[in-house]
């Protein structure tokens, strides 16, 4: 599609979901709920597939920068420096987990490559997780914190924001992958000796995209965390924060713009029928779509032959080696 073509339908469809909380009853509406969770898992599938479908780095860690995002809120207001909905509380919250980014990654992106990489962001995660439970007064411990849930007063402002964020995540990818950035991201992906033989700084780029995704990932989690009011390790640090958008970017496609969007949306809704129809065995009904994702649609919606036809009229691969999920080369 044409850019121009491309701009009309992401602010189509951004207008058309920004009516759906006037149209129906944000309070009572599941459908309300459902797209802001949808857009929230929009938002992380973006932040993990710029780092992994764009620049080649299989991260586990996302839950990390979530979590982390999350406490900045919780600490903030618990000592009182933010409030509810404090945009400057939320910058931070993005902020904090990029800056951990950069100073993790930078030794890992250096060191660690494929598994190892993807392997050292998992301790990551587990490492913070620690180190929260075992914070004190200050992090509440194994307990967590509990903010004032009497700030709630309606579901809108959490609707908007998250399809803000949903928005936002992906015009950034979007606008990151069609600049010069973006060639030098997908050639650090595709061949990293050759990148660095054009004079590309391979490390600089590879930082660059792991902090932008951990700024994002860093904003769902602070949505989060004024969302449900208790801040706990087990929840915010759980590895379905990660686990579910990288399944959803693999379903969708990685390494495309529109793939975490797809993916998010249709999968987030199987999820959410499984609680309400599956309730005592949705882990395994949700264990066992990872596993026929990955054997049966390695290459994502957007790449089935119908589906390119109707957009681009010509077949692509996944661009990133799935190994590490299906346990065989591409």
């Amino acid at each position: 599609m044409k850019k121009k073509t491309q701009i009309g339908l992401l602010v189509l469809v951004t207008a058309l979901f920004a009516a759906v909380p006037l149209i129906l009853d944000s309070e009572k509406s599941y459908y309300v709920y459902f797209l802001f969770m949808a857009f929230t898992f929009i938002a992380l599938s973006q932040s993990w597939n710029l780092v992994a479908g764009y620049t080649g780095q299989i991260s586990l860690g996302l839950h990390a920068f979530f979590g982390l995002g999350a406490y900045v809120i919780a600490i903030g207001w618990g000592q009182e420096i933010i409030g509810f909905f404090d945009p400057l509380g939320m910058i931070l919250s993005g902020l904090i987990p990029a800056i951990l980014a950069v100073v993790v990654g930078i030794p890992l992106l250096s060191k660690l490559r494929g598994d190892y990489f993807a392997l050292g962001t998992l301790g990551l995660g587990e490492i913070l997780r620690l180190v929260f439970i075992q914070g004190g007064a200050l992090t509440g411990g194994s307990a967590g914190l509990m903010l004032p849930s009497s700030s709630y007063t309606s579901m809108l402002p959490y609707y908007f924001i998250a399809l803000f964020l949903a928005v936002f995540a992906t015009v950034v990818t979007y606008l990151m992958v069609q600049s010069s950035l973006g060639w030098a991201l997908k050639a650090v992906r595709d061949d990293e000796t050759a990148a660095a033989a054009n004079g590309i700084n391979i490390l600089k780029y590879k930082v660059l995209a792991f902090a932008v995704g951990a700024f994002m990932a860093g904003l769902c989690g602070s949505l989060q965390a004024y969302y449900l009011f208790h801040i706990h390790p087990q929840n915010f640090f759980g590895l379905n924060w990660t686990l579910y958008p990288i399944l959803m970017c693999v379903l969708g496609g990685v390494g495309s713009i529109t793939g975490p969007v797809i993916g998010a949306i249709f999968l987030t809704a199987i999820f959410e029928l499984s609680k309400i129809l599956l309730p005592e065995i949705h882990p395994i009904f949700s264990g066992l779509l990872i596993v026929l994702t990955v054997i049966f649609l390695p290459d994502g919606i957007v790449r089935l032959g119908w589906f390119e036809k109707f957009f681009k009229g010509r077949k692509t691969e996944s661009p990133i080696n799935l190994k590490l999920f299906t346990g065989k080369e591409k």
